[in-house]
């Protein structure tokens, strides 16, 4: 039995007992009942999740997936590409946003090249892991981005690093970085919910109107090219995807078999979370949405898709930045509900009716 099928099969329902758990032991610490509002959501999850009731979180890690896109090459992003080995260059030395919050939070940062165009694995960058399926996808705007054998391979690197993680972590979030991957994200958000594509392109990393009306443009065309070929979770990954965008769904998938919560952070992760939910349905049970990103249409698509982002900072940079501030979120109700005195415990009154 291959990785992947082997990770499906050992995905089990959520632990409702203790959830309940959870939520009877929120009932009785020293505040008013529901006065935590999502944060005692958030705790009775990663209980249901965990499959117990203890709250305890420990080593949370964030992986970073590092991908080109031969989509690039329709002039869809303001930036060339190749300022993903450029950027792929600045995480692993501590200068990205996301490496900052990293440290700031005392997270493990798993930075893996899953495809960059420029293969630097040769004078490899200190602290990154080369997991290649290629050097970029193809253009998908004339042929599919990804064969079906490399979708699978990127799907199942992604599984390997959430087993790899999930030796320590309890806890771990997913971004990403690719010039030209927001299009990407697009066109598969667009093709899972049903949104035009006009609803849920965005401008990425700063496109101006004309730009993004082209953009717009090469998501429909290619959209309407791939039609056919859209029928799963899979094959729309391998019509539309990235290589960084297959792996962060491996991890979605390869946590929930290992009960360890994923955060998903924004847009592009986004469409990996929904790729990887129509690989196995009812997956988003098992993942927190880190935050509603100012990109595009992803509000649309998370109110399209019926779940809620823990956090709306109008932030669009990537990288797993607003997956870390969901994290140190979800860390900070899970100490509340471990640390609160309860009623009896600290001698204090019950409500009265």
């Amino acid at each position: 039995m291959s990785l992947f099928d082997e990770t499906l099969r050992r995905i089990d329902p959520l632990d409702r007992d203790a959830a309940a758990a959870a939520a009877r032991r929120l009932d009785f610490l020293t505040k008013p009942r529901g006065s935590l509002g999502q944060l005692e959501r958030l705790v009775c999850r990663y209980c249901a999740i965990r499959g117990n009731a203890s709250g305890i979180i420990a080593a949370p890690a964030i992986a970073v997936f590092v991908a080109d896109h031969g989509i690039a090459a329709e002039g869809v992003s303001a930036y060339p590409q190749s300022v993903t080995v450029e950027m792929l260059r600045n995480i692993s030395s501590g200068g990205a946003a996301i490496s900052v919050l990293a440290r700031r939070f005392g997270y493990t940062l798993r930075v893996v090249d899953v495809g960059v165009a420029t293969d630097t694995s040769r004078s490899p960058f200190p602290g990154v892991l080369y997991r290649r399926v290629g050097a970029g996808t193809r253009n998908f705007a004339h042929q599919p981005a990804m064969s079906p054998a490399e979708t699978r391979r990127a799907i199942e690197i992604g599984i390997e690093i959430a087993s790899e993680l999930a030796g320590g972590a309890t806890l771990i979030g997913i971004g990403e970085m690719g010039i030209a991957n927001s299009t990407s994200a697009a066109a598969i958000l667009s093709a899972i919910t049903g949104l035009a594509p006009i609803e849920v392109a965005g401008r990425g990393t700063g496109l101006s109107d004309d730009d993004l009306r082209h953009k717009i443009g090469v998501i429909s065309r290619a959209l309407e090219r791939h039609r056919s070929a859209l029928t799963d979770g899979e094959a729309i990954l391998s019509a539309l995807g990235g290589f960084e965008i297959a792996a962060m769904a491996g991890v979605c998938l390869g946590g929930a078999a290992l009960r360890v919560p994923v955060v998903v952070d924004g847009f592009i992760a986004t469409a990996a979370a929904a790729a990887a939910e129509r690989i196995f349905p009812g997956l988003f049970d098992y993942l927190f949405f880190g935050h509603q990103s100012a990109e595009g249409g992803h509000s649309r698509a998370l109110d399209a898709m019926g779940v809620r982002p823990i956090l709306n900072l109008a932030m669009r940079l990537g990288e797993g930045t607003g997956a870390a501030l969901a994290m140190n979120t979800i860390d900070a109700a899970l100490d509340l509900y471990r640390s609160m005195a309860t009623f009896e415990s600290a001698g204090v009154s019950e409500k009265i009716k």
